[in-house]
């Protein structure tokens, strides 16, 4: 199983949890949404549960419970700035289909 992270998520990551003042890393879990099946949900974490795996890049641990492991196994957590947006990427290999407004995504 493997979570990472870009250079450029990792210093967002960083500059978010300084400016929180607290936490341990970030959460990334999934939930079921939209049309096509499954969301992604990001959180601040400030502890671990038994079932959590953690991932760290660049000084950045990222927190996934156990049970949404097999959705975001291999996945590549991205920063991006275009334009005058910015947001977090996910670059997800499990990832067969996704819904035309972009909010949700299907495995097999």
């Amino acid at each position: 199983m493997s979570v990472s992270l870009t250079e450029s998520a990792a210093r967002q990551i960083k500059k978010q949890l300084e400016k929180r003042g607290k936490g341990i890393g970030l959460k990334l879990a999934v939930r079921k949404s939209g049309c096509s099946g499954y969301a992604y949900a990001l959180d601040y974490a400030d502890t671990l549960n038994e079932h959590d795996a953690v991932f760290e890049n660049f000084g950045v641990k990222i927190i996934v419970p156990g049970s949404d492991l097999e959705f975001v196994d291999g996945i590549e957590l991205d920063y991006r700035r275009e334009g005058i947006n910015e947001a977090f990427q996910f670059n997800n290999p499990n990832v067969k289909g996704t819904c035309g407004c972009g909010e949700s995504f299907s495995v097999d």
